[in-house]
């Protein structure tokens, strides 16, 4: 196979043109345009849309990013696949997802995924290496994204150290937004890649939140510290006893602490990323409660002498006012995680404690669209020459 630049039909998202394969991309205007090492699309490409298949269509991310590309225009799911689930209707797992008809969930192996143009990968961590090997050595231009860790991390003894297995290898890293030290953005190196790895949903609110503060010097960064309410689909689908309604109702529990969460290693490979510096230090304690979804990142750190709350939030905007899916609030103002449920939004509010000399920076997103499914779409999008908003909304759910 091969894919290259497709032509889409009409956005669901207001401002967001259709794409055509000279088009500039629509977020933001400053990107530079697809690579002429792209290759070439076949006469025949351009006049359908890819076909997608999506795995792990029965769990929570996988499932979210099913609903997400059902709304979008530019794609095709033709197929739809799972491991305990196959063989089931997607009524009987998902019956929220209408795709116009009723698809058996087929079985999870490189024979039912062959010959698409895009697959998702939605398989538990250090289940997709394997598959996704198989996948891209039989057909290089297949677009892969895997929405778990196999492929985020740079380091192979991190990989080791936190995950316990064989390290894949390193992906396109699936964080449109998040700035580089060399003035780029992540969204450049997304353009034309056929192999992403979609972000961890806390990392997307920590790595956001502070890059810029880190980048302009207004905090320390040795002394970096987060605390993340984070609602249980967080946690996946399985049935486990603390996952139960009567074991999670009207309790908070916190877990993974003193450092031992997946999300660190990554959390610091993207300061890293963004400042060209090895001086991060990161305090990270995740927190569930009793809501179905969101992360509200309370991310705290010392400021440097001299540090305003008008500075934290000018070094924000700085990264983030052409941002089209991240917001950063005037002073005073923080988010809330019912503002952003089932919405691709991250939105921050920043303050600095005079008393303390700490600066408190808090994001909230949904963890299952921008911090999961919709950072796969914007990826995918941008991968295949589409406008990077399509298919996605700004607009929450309420109440």
């Amino acid at each position: 196979m091969q894919l290259g630049v497709y032509t889409s039909v009409m956005s669901s998202e207001p401002g967001v043109v259709p794409a055509v394969p000279s088009a500039a991309p629509a977020v933001p205007s400053a990107a530079p345009a697809v690579s002429s090492a792209a290759p070439a699309v076949p006469a025949e490409r351009t006049t359908r849309r890819p076909r997608v298949a999506v795995v792990g269509a029965s769990g929570y991310a996988g499932g979210e990013t099913l609903r997400l590309l059902a709304g979008h225009p530019g794609v095709e799911i033709a197929t739809v696949a799972a491991h305990s689930s196959a063989g089931k209707r997607l009524s009987e797992v998902a019956p929220h997802i209408d795709l116009g008809h009723d698809p058996v969930l087929q079985e999870t192996s490189v024979a039912t995924l062959r010959g698409h143009d895009v697959v998702v990968l939605a398989l538990p961590h250090g289940q997709s290496g394997t598959i996704a090997a198989s996948l891209r050595a039989e057909d290089p231009d297949v677009l892969v994204l895997d929405l778990g860790a196999d492929h985020r991390l740079e380091s192979a003894e991190e990989w080791t150290a936190y995950y316990g297995s064989e390290h894949s290898g390193t992906w396109t890293y699936g964080m449109p937004e998040l700035p580089l030290a060399d003035g780029t953005r992540q969204r450049e190196q997304l353009r034309g890649a056929r192999e992403i790895a979609v972000p961890g949903c806390n990392a997307t609110a920590v790595s956001l939140a502070l890059a810029p503060l880190v980048r302009a010097g207004l905090v320390d960064a040795g002394h970096l510290s987060a605390v993340l309410p984070v609602g249980y689909s967080g946690a996946g689908r399985s049935a486990k006893q603390h996952l139960l309604f009567s074991e999670a109702s009207g309790s908070a529990s916190p877990y993974a602490v003193g450092g031992t969460h997946r999300h660190v290693p990554e959390v610091l490979q993207n300061l890293r990323r963004a400042t060209g510096r090895d001086d991060q230090r990161l305090g990270f304690t995740p927190v569930l409660v009793p809501m179905s979804r969101g992360i509200l990142a309370v991310c705290t750190a010392p400021v440097s002498e001299g540090t305003t709350t008008e500075d934290l939030l000018a070094a924000l905007a700085a990264d983030y006012a052409e941002e089209h899916f991240v917001t950063v609030l005037p002073e005073g103002v923080f988010p809330t995680t019912g503002e952003v449920a089932g919405a691709n939004t991250l939105r921050i509010g920043a303050v600095v404690d005079r008393r303390s000399g700490q600066a408190t920076v808090i994001s909230a997103l949904d963890n299952l669209v921008k911090g999961t499914a919709g950072a796969a779409i914007q990826s995918l999008n941008l991968a295949l020459g589409m406008p990077e908003g399509t298919g996605l909304s700004r607009t929450a759910l309420a109440p």
